[in-house]
């Protein structure tokens, strides 16, 4: 994949998912008329908000750079709370905008932020982990953590565009690749056989930033999340399909204390869920353990601790 491939999320202000390489000069498009930006990113990309930050001042707008803590630790209201307070001493107005770079709790917590400030500001997404590219920055679900649970607390704020740079996989942890593929198998068992078809057919085409395979992976997956967005923006209905494996993925990331990649508890979610509709006689034996070969195959984790079953039901 050469030149920028866009899929069009077609909600009620559609946006484009633009897929490629160097598109550092597409967010500046992006942005443009706008007066404040406020860039929010996790402490291992200071450099990278740093040369966006330059890039945007150098277009004339008045960047600044807001770092938040990595991982599930950045989608708490306490930094909810230091986001809007920064939000407010920048001035950022509502026709300024605010942009994520960094994973899916990064997307998250921001998307949140965005959706609250001033009861709504644009947002353009800038994932850098194969996760955040497949399946957070897509689809403007937006939330962060309780005690209660995962997620509970967020909003439904689609953003104005979505950039996918696939050069930033290419300095990605291949763990962090692995986990990532969990949402790209789901999309393929949800609604697009063929992406089972090019991971079975080598996996470990599918795993290299650097190839062929992982690319249109990324793009068919994009694309059938945004397909099923534009058909069900709020979650009405359709929507659902998108959870498929995430109820017990979320019980086991509470119970883990979210010290699991949620990719990993993903892929347990899926193979649970489809072992639950072999048991109902609603997948066939075939479909239900294609799930765990392919999964396996990927180095994704198939099983938990079945003693730990009274726990994740609470």
């Amino acid at each position: 994949m050469t030149d920028p491939v866009i899929v069009e999320v077609l909600v009620d202000r559609p946006y484009p998912v633009i897929i490629g390489t160097g598109l550092l000069g597409e967010l500046g498009n992006t942005l443009e008329g706008r007066h404040k930006v406020a860039i929010l990113h996790q402490p291992v990309l200071t450099q990278t908000a740093e040369a966006v930050r330059q890039h945007l001042a150098d277009k004339g707008i008045d960047a600044h750079r807001i770092e938040i803590p990595d991982a599930e630790a950045g989608k708490e209201l306490p930094v909810v709370g230091y986001i809007w307070e920064v939000l407010g001493r920048i001035g950022i107005g509502r026709k300024d905008a605010v942009v994520s770079l960094g994973g899916g709790a990064a997307t998250d917590v921001a998307g949140f932020a965005a959706a609250t400030w001033l009861r709504g500001v644009d947002i353009v997404h800038v994932p850098t982990t194969l996760l955040g590219m497949v399946d957070a920055a897509v689809g403007g679900k937006t939330g962060i953590n309780t005690d209660a649970g995962k997620n509970l607390v967020g909003a439904f704020h689609q953003p104005a565009a979505v950039l996918v740079d696939l050069a930033t996989l290419e300095t990605l942890p291949r763990n962090e690749i692995i986990a990532g593929m969990a949402e790209i198998v789901k999309a393929g068992f949800i609604a697009d056989p063929v992406i089972l078809d090019l991971i079975e057919a080598d996996p470990e085409a599918a795993l290299d930033p650097a190839g062929t395979v992982l690319p249109e992976l990324i793009r068919r997956a994009i694309t059938v999340k945004a397909e099923v967005v534009a058909a069900d923006e709020r979650e009405s209905q359709l929507r659902e399909i998108l959870n498929y494996g995430h109820t017990l993925a979320h019980a086991i990331e509470r119970r883990e204390r979210y010290k699991w990649r949620h990719g990993a508890a993903v892929s347990v979610g899926l193979v649970f869920a489809a072992e639950l509709g072999r048991l109902a006689g609603r997948l066939d034996d075939k479909t239900a353990e294609r799930h765990r070969s392919v999964l396996t195959a990927l180095g994704l984790p198939v099983s938990y601790d079945g003693d730990a079953l009274p726990q994740l039901m609470d």
